[in-house]
């Protein structure tokens, strides 16, 4: 159980951290970050329940004020944000990722990379253009435009994903909990 709850810790700080990373703002008020990074990485490596869990965790201390989204954005406000669809994808992000890594019974750096594609790429993006489609008043094709310039920075993440599941895979296989 403390393994579990480090774990979680861990990886809502490594979400935060991501954030740092500068953000670059588009036209639809969405920033592309490496947070998006984060939320598939919770699910190769600690699986669905666990990931989603830190994901939840990272959220409710964003939402309780915390500056922890990339350029310092925290606090309730973002729930009527242009963000909203893709902060409340952040942990169906998570867990789709971590249960397809774990049912899926492949090499884990496919899996690890398939899992990131549907859950980071195309579960979060959906949910986000859902979310920009109600706050912005815009028709869902419209919306998927709008967030048509995520789809390949998402992917390259969900490639790096699969590569970085699969080197802890390989140097620290214990640490991997999507497999255990």
């Amino acid at each position: 159980m403390e393994k579990n709850l480090t774990h979680i810790a861990l990886f809502a700080a490594l979400i935060a951290v991501l954030g740092l990373v500068p953000k670059i703002d588009l036209a639809s008020g969405v920033p592309i970050t490496a947070q998006s990074l984060g939320i598939m990485l919770c699910g190769t490596v600690l699986g669905a329940k666990r990931g989603a869990l830190a994901v939840l965790l990272f959220l409710g201390l964003t939402l309780a004020g915390l500056p922890l989204l990339s350029g310092g954005r925290g606090g309730l406000g973002l729930l009527a944000s242009p963000t909203v669809g893709y902060l409340i994808g952040f942990p169906v992000a998570a867990y789709v990722t971590g249960a397809v890594t774990t049912h899926l019974k492949a090499n884990i750096g496919l899996a690890a990379g398939l899992g990131a594609a549907l859950g980071g790429v195309l579960v979060l993006n959906g949910l986000g253009v859902i979310g920009m489609s109600v706050m912005l008043g815009k028709t869902l094709p419209e919306a998927a435009l709008l967030a048509a310039p995520f789809l390949i920075g998402d992917s390259i993440k969900a490639g790096l994903a699969g590569l970085l599941t699969q080197s802890i895979a390989k140097m620290r296989p214990a640490a991997l909990l999507s497999r255990a």
